[in-house]
């Protein structure tokens, strides 16, 4: 089987202002026990992996941190006038975003491994369609955010809440089928890699199931166990 961990990289800067970095990790890990962390960056970088539902609980542990913090942030103001200033600024933006809410539907985001959506948008484009959502993706490497905006003031939530388990569904089942071999170039020259590419897109029709994702460096093949074996065994003939 495949996908079954991912490598993220966390950005901590955001949290320098308001907390001491290494104490912050040294809670993630006490937190995350079953992710495998990186050494701390100077820029406040660190690499995270692990399976996908340990890596959205530590987003979700960040989240509350980040949004602790902010909370702190709008208690020190200097006079009494100030803070009284910002918690009216502060609930008008929030009676904007909620009619904003009212007015397009909830939003709901899914972090997905990158080639499990790709596949999924391939051979499974339905599961990204749903009626009275949009669904729109972002990629950041191995990981590919799918946010999912009700599109109807009267909706509400229901169709966003369907459309979000369609995914999950599909994902799960991808994720226990998938497998992904890749195909590296070596040290080949351009012409080489491009024949080779060229190869693997004739071939291509004989496994209608496989996905290819072409790279400089390689071609990564995704499907079943089986056909991902079939094809690399026909490439390298």
């Amino acid at each position: 089987q495949a996908f079954l961990c991912v490598t993220s990289t966390l950005s901590m800067a955001v949290f320098r202002d308001g907390f001491a970095l290494e104490e912050l990790v040294e809670e993630m890990k006490k937190q995350s026990p079953g992710l495998s962390f990186g050494p701390l960056q100077p820029d406040g970088r660190i690499a995270v992996r692990g399976s996908f539902p340990a890596l959205r609980a530590l987003r979700e542990f960040l989240l509350l941190k980040a949004k602790s913090l902010s909370g702190e942030d709008r208690k020190e103001g200097r006079s009494h006038q100030r803070p009284r200033r910002k918690l009216q600024e502060h609930r008008g933006a929030a009676e904007m975003k909620n009619s904003t809410g009212d007015a397009q539907g909830e939003k709901q985001e899914l972090v997905l491994d990158t080639d499990v959506y790709l596949y999924m948008s391939c051979f499974h484009p339905k599961a990204l369609q749903a009626k009275h959502v949009e669904i729109s993706a972002a990629t950041q490497g191995d990981i590919t955010t799918v946010c999912i905006q009700g599109a109807g003031r009267r909706a509400g939530a229901a169709p966003g809440l369907r459309a979000r388990k369609t995914i999950e569904d599909c994902s799960v089942e991808l994720q226990r089928v998938l497998r992904k071999e890749r195909i590296s170039f070596g040290e080949r020259s351009r012409a080489e890699r491009q024949r080779f590419r060229q190869l693997c897109e004739r071939l291509k029709p004989r496994f209608p199931a496989v996905l290819l994702v072409p790279c400089d460096s390689h071609v990564d093949v995704v499907g079943t166990s089986a056909d991902v074996f079939g094809f690399t065994e026909e490439v390298k003939r």
